[in-house]
């Protein structure tokens, strides 16, 4: 108990440093999951190849090595004095937004097909289609996956706390170079993962409730 009532203004920083990004990337790697998702179910075949090339790389590249990119070549390249916090959630999202794709994109398969093909004789485009007649049907089938990638995404967060991020990572390892007994550390930083975690798991499960409601 001492490890966490003598640092607790450091891990309540380090807490909200977690959540902070978790929160951010999740945006993120939603809006792009689900952008990209319309492009692999495009009629249009050069959107069909960039969200099947966005999905490919991502999902084929480790996370420490998008890390990397994040931190030492966009700041040369492209945007000089990004802070740490924007490079990791930009990291995080864009790596996740990948998992997303193909989550949304498995929902989308499970409209039947005269779902589109009724409101193309409508007259409405494939976006408007896509944005009101698919998606919203397929969203209960992709909140119990969308689940499980934010649950892993904010276990991913961990590896911004080796790029001077300020989340609960960097915690653990100030009180390890302080001394303190690894398993205690440890357990206040499990501690902490679960009570995100779990508290999105309640997230989703309300949503599910309240789309089994609706059907």
């Amino acid at each position: 108990m001492n490890v966490l009532l003598d640092h607790f203004p450091e891990f309540r920083d380090g807490f909200i440093g977690t959540v902070s990004i978790t929160a951010v990337s999740s945006v993120i790697a939603l809006l792009l999951g689900v952008l990209v998702a319309g492009f692999r179910v495009s009629p249009v075949p050069p959107l069909r190849f960039f969200g099947t090339l966005w999905v490919t790389l991502l999902r084929n590249t480790p996370l420490t090595l998008l890390f990397l990119v994040s931190f030492f070549v966009i700041p040369e390249i492209l945007f000089p004095g990004m802070s740490p916090f924007v490079l990791a959630s930009l990291a995080l999202g864009f790596y996740t937004s990948a998992f997303i794709c193909e989550a949304v994109r498995s929902g989308v398969s499970t409209v039947p097909i005269g779902q589109a093909e009724a409101a193309r004789s409508l007259g409405m485009t494939f976006s408007q289609t896509l944005r009101m007649i698919v998606l919203p049907q397929a969203t209960r089938t992709v909140l119990p996956p969308l689940s499980s990638i934010f649950i892993a995404l904010t276990k991913n967060s961990a590896i911004a706390g080796a790029f001077s991020v300020t989340e609960l990572f960097g915690w653990q390892t100030l009180m390890s170079e302080q001394g303190y007994a690894i398993a205690p550390v440890f357990l206040w930083v499990a501690a902490a993962y679960l009570v995100i975690t779990f508290t999105i798991s309640g997230i989703f499960r309300l949503l599910e409730r309240r789309m089994e409601v609706a059907r």
